[in-house]
């Protein structure tokens, strides 16, 4: 059977690592970007050169119509998906509580506890053996914040994680005799673009040293999680939520 998957945010960072490592590894790589479409191009791109099967979708996941329409074009293109990585997500400029409006706190929640939700729902609908689908598997992309709360910087968005986190645990129970398995990854300090939305391009650097293993992170090693969970290694895997933090 086709190995299709379909990664969310999938233009950069993280997202982008696990398309072109998902490629590598024989799946049929749909990506999704909200406005980036050179960046989204040119993951599809480098896949193509490498010999894989690509395309990128434009979609906001926090709008259920685009949610919708994006399943629809990849169901057109290649068929029911077999893996789902929840990757699209967002934060704010760095802020204490006092100070967040509500505008913020829901356009946080909007994207990574909406999207995340109706993406999986959409998911499901196609995987789960009680609709006729031959199962598969989900990766959420949660944040090591959601244990450490991320104060003075990012408390919405370490709470929209928690939500992820909880997903995880409840979904993967809810569809474990469908034959879907649904996990999380929970990366710590990792380099990639999303410093900079917070108004902090060099975050990981500043504070690497509370990191036991002295370092940030890397996109392809938060990605070589993300495709073990998918595998068929992971078989015997389900609600669980793998740290990829260098031990912070």
């Amino acid at each position: 059977m086709k190995k299709i998957i379909l990664i969310t945010g999938g233009s950069r960072g993280i997202g982008a690592a696990t398309a072109r490592l998902a490629a590598q590894q024989g799946y049929a790589v749909a990506i999704s970007y909200v406005n980036n479409r050179v960046a989204a191009d040119q993951v599809v791109q480098a896949i193509h050169a490498s010999g894989g099967q690509a395309l990128a979708v434009q979609a906001d996941v926090a709008l259920e119509a685009d949610v919708l329409r994006m399943f629809a074009q990849v169901d057109q293109a290649w068929g029911r998906i077999s893996a789902l990585v929840n990757n699209a997500g967002v934060l704010e400029a760095q802020s204490r509580v006092e100070h967040m409006t509500a505008e913020r706190i829901t356009r946080v929640f909007a994207t990574n506890v909406l999207g995340s939700f109706l993406c999986a729902r959409e998911a499901v609908r196609r995987m789960s053996t009680a609709h006729g689908g031959a199962g598969g598997a989900i990766v959420n992309l949660s944040s090591r914040a959601s244990k450490l709360g991320s104060p003075g910087e990012y408390v919405d968005y370490a709470a929209s994680k928690a939500a992820v986190d909880t997903l995880t645990i409840g979904l993967s129970k809810e569809v474990a005799a469908e034959g879907i398995r649904v996990n999380t990854v929970s990366p710590g300090l990792i380099y990639t673009d999303i410093h900079a939305s917070g108004g902090e391009p060099g975050r990981v650097d500043r504070v690497k040293t509370s990191v036991p293993m002295g370092r940030g992170g890397t996109p392809e090693e938060v990605a070589q999680a993300v495709l073990w969970l998918l595998s068929d290694a992971a078989s015997y895997t389900t609600g669980t939520c793998l740290d990829v933090s260098g031990g912070r």
